[in-house]
This record gives C-alpha cells, structure tokens and sequence, in this order.
C-alpha cells in the first residue's frame, strides 16, 4: 500500500494533486476511524490558513464527516498550533488543519491532531489509509441516515480562546519594545498583532493583507528581506516572522540580521536553565542545527540530543524523555510545558520575554553561538529514493565526508513535502563547502537525468 501521508499530513497542488474527493475521503475516513465505524457524537474541529484552496478542502472535509454521522466545528482562519490547542481544551475526537504550511498559495495540505492535541502516530495515519482505499474501492461502510447525519457548525469566536491562552504564556509585559512582524498574508494575521496590542508592544505590521494568494509570496518566514528592511527602516528593537499556518517563528535583531531556530532555542535553553526551569538540561533538535548550536550548549553545560528533520520527530524525543524544549533551524520551535506542537506565537513571545527580562537587544542571541557557514541546495528530482543506493551519488557524499573531517559536515536528505533532494553542507571555509555542494547537487542532477 502506498503511505498518503508525508511528514506532515496529506500534501499537493490544489485541484492537481490533492483533490477535494480526496479530501472527502479522508473526511469520511476520519469519521468512520475516530467514531469507530459509527461515528455519531465524534466532533472534529478543522481550521484552515488564508488559501484560496481552504474552503473548497473545507467543505469537502465537513461534507465526508457528515456522511459518517461525525459532526464539524469550523473555526475558519487560524493558526496550526490553535487547531492542537481547541482539540483538546474542547475534548474533540481530532482536529484537522488545511495548509501547506510555509508553501506557495497553490499547493495546500490536510494534517490531523488527536483530542489530546498530538500529532497522529504513523500507525494512526496508516490506518486512516487503509479505511480510504476502502471507500475508493468502493467498499459499503458505514453512511449516517436521517437523523444520524452530522452537523456543521461555525465558530469563528474560537480564535478568541487560542489568543487568550498565548497571552496567558508570557508573564511579561513588553511595555518599551517596537516590533515589526510580518505576518506571512497567513493565519497568524489577526491573532499575533492582536497578542502583542494587549501585551503593551509597540507594533509596525506588514503582509497581514491575505488575498488567498499572497500567502508567503515574498513574506514570512521564508523570506525575510522585507522585514529586514522594515526593522531597519522603523529603527525597530526586532522583527517577528511567521509562515502560513504560525507553527514557525524566525526573528531578525535590531541590526537587521537574521536569528534562526538554532539561535531562538539556544538563547531560551540558556534563559530556562539558568531559571532551572529546562529539564535535565537538555535540548532536542535535528540533524540541521548548526555545528555552533551545539558547541555553544556544551559550553554552557547543555545536552543536546538529535532527531530526523521534523518537528514530529523532535516531539517525540522530548515525551519520551521529558525534555521540555526543542525545536529546528527552521523556526519550529516547541515548549512543552505550554503546547503540544510548535507554535509560532508561544515562541516569540518567550523570546520577547527573554528580551525584556534581561534588558537585552535581540543581537545578543547572535552573540551566543558562533555560526558555522552553512549552505542549502535544494534538486529537484523525478524520484527521492534513488540517491540512497545511487553509487555515484553515494560516493561523492563519501568523498565530501572524508575531505571536511571534523570542522564541517555533509548532509543529503529527501525534502518531506516536495520532490527535492536537499544538499546540506556546513565548514569554516565557504569556498570549499560551495564547490563540495554544488559537485554533489551537480552529480544528482546528472543521475536523476538517467531515471526514466
């Protein structure tokens, strides 16, 4: 059987390859699967980001629940991280989101959380595939009559609960900072400025202006170079960037310069240990993090243990051994002691927090770690399996290793939303990491050619 899900949730180009009948599908599935083929009383919340997709899938998504007798709360444009919140603040059965998360406007993306506000375990989501193969082949399973067919209702006030509760994080007030944040044109649009208003900040907001296709054109966490501009322009103390769907947060210092998740964990690892407040002392992150993140936590007396890339498997590590922060490079960031998923807006504000607290400018987290020079280069590819057991590819990665030794890294690993293979490298010298990557992507390239 072939997974449908990916590293996070059901993703593709609207109306391309993700279909609404697809998305009907797994509605139904939903219902049949959380209500245990009979689904009468299973409530499902689903929020979605700003897409012009969102309320074609959405409607799709509520008509499948319907059908099996489960009942729909549409929240309409919310966070990610708010959907996990209200599925269990709620007690929902499960809580789905629509978003392709840091994505263009046309792809877009169905992910699930449990009533306990989780991510679903790959044996959930395989099941889930199971049931949906079942309907598309037309097998009679369970369809609601009369009475038994299940409701819709919108409640678009829900957003007013997730504020609430973010707010609720930060002890600090933040009277004194000016903030420019930039709101991706996605779902952080009306609640992160409203957050930052009722905590005292200063606020300057851009790309808060959804069209449903202007999500991250240009903005967000992705692309930064406006808000560098902006903070600058606005003589800020530091710029706040979302994605589409706020499960990310990047930050830019007050002298325009980018701090990234290595930079935001680290500086909150540091704050919470010295407040004795980090678990055993100990930070998860992935196989991304830079070389200067994890030197600058062993010098600091901080374990740092490391995971695959996603933050579903960062979050696994963390319940498993009750760790309480972790997070990647790229600005998913997660404090369990508040959420049970990354959450963008959380993590602004314990950064803000930070800030304020110890009356510090925001180029102190750069100050932190020395940055290893890292260079990404993303090929795009027929199939992202290949490389693997591909010798010619192997065997420069190989011979890449062998060359950096000790001050500096090779990282190769298929992109787990889109048909890329990424080439990461890490060295203090730019010159020989860019010829070390680029020969490798190139050697890729030449291979993925030859598939038919």
């Amino acid at each position: 059987m072939t997974r449908l899900f990916g590293t996070d949730g059901v993703r593709g180009e609207s109306n391309i390859a993700l279909l609404p009948e697809l998305a009907y599908k797994i509605g139904r599935a939903t219902a049949l699967y959380f209500g245990k083929d009979k689904a009468e009383g299973c409530k499902i919340i689903i929020g979605r980001d700003t897409r012009l997709s969102g309320p074609m899938f959405e409607s799709a998504l509520a008509a499948g629940i319907c059908s099996a007798g489960g009942n729909v709360v549409l929240t309409g444009v919310i966070p990610t991280p708010a959907i996990a919140y209200l599925s269990k603040k709620f007690h929902a059965t499960a809580g789905i989101v629509i978003s392709a998360s840091h994505n263009p406007y046309y792809d877009n993306g169905i992910k699930f959380f449990g009533g306990n506000g989780y991510k679903l375990p790959d044996k959930v989501e395989d099941e889930l595939t199971e049931i949906i193969s079942d309907i598309t082949a037309g097998k009679k399973l369970y369809r609601a009559e009369g009475k038994k067919i299940g409701t819709i209702s919108r409640r678009p006030d829900l957003l007013r609960n997730y504020i609430d509760y973010v707010i609720s994080t930060c002890h600090t007030r933040l009277n004194g900072l000016k903030i420019v944040l930039d709101c991706a044109n996605g779902s952080a649009y009306q609640a992160m400025p409203t957050v930052l208003h009722e905590l005292g900040a200063e606020i300057i907001v851009i790309n808060d202006n959804p069209d449903g296709i202007n999500i991250n054109h240009d903005c967000g966490s992705t692309h930064l170079q406006n808000l560098q501009k902006e903070v600058l322009y606005r003589h800020a103390d530091i710029g706040i960037a979302h994605d589409g769907d706020a499960d990310r947060c990047l930050c830019v210092d007050e002298k325009g310069r980018v701090l990234d998740g290595d930079h935001i964990i680290l500086a909150c690892a540091l704050y919470m240990k010295k407040n004795g407040q980090l678990h055993n002392n100990t930070v998860v992150s992935t196989v991304m993090a830079n070389l200067g993140f994890h030197k600058a936590l062993t010098e600091n007396g901080c374990n740092v243990e490391v995971t695959a890339v996603g933050d579903r498997y960062v979050l696994e590590n963390m319940l498993k051994n009750n760790y309480n922060l972790g997070g990647e490079q790229s600005g998913h960031v997660i404090f369990s002691d508040f959420a049970t998923t990354g959450d963008g807006l959380i993590t602004a504000l314990q950064v803000l927090a930070y800030l304020k607290s110890e009356k510090l400018p925001a180029s102190s987290l750069l100050d932190n770690m020395q940055t290893y020079p890292q260079l990404l280069i993303n090929v795009k590819v027929k199939n992202k399996t290949f490389w693997q057991t591909n010798p010619a590819i192997q065997n420069a990665i190989k011979a890449a290793t062998n060359k950096l030794g000790k001050e500096g890294r090779i990282l190769v690993r298929p992109s787990g939303t889109e048909p890329l293979i990424r080439v990461m490298g890490e060295a203090s010298d730019q010159t020989i990491l860019r010829t070390i990557c680029e020969n490798i992507a190139n050697i890729i390239k030449i291979e993925n050619e030859k598939l038919n």
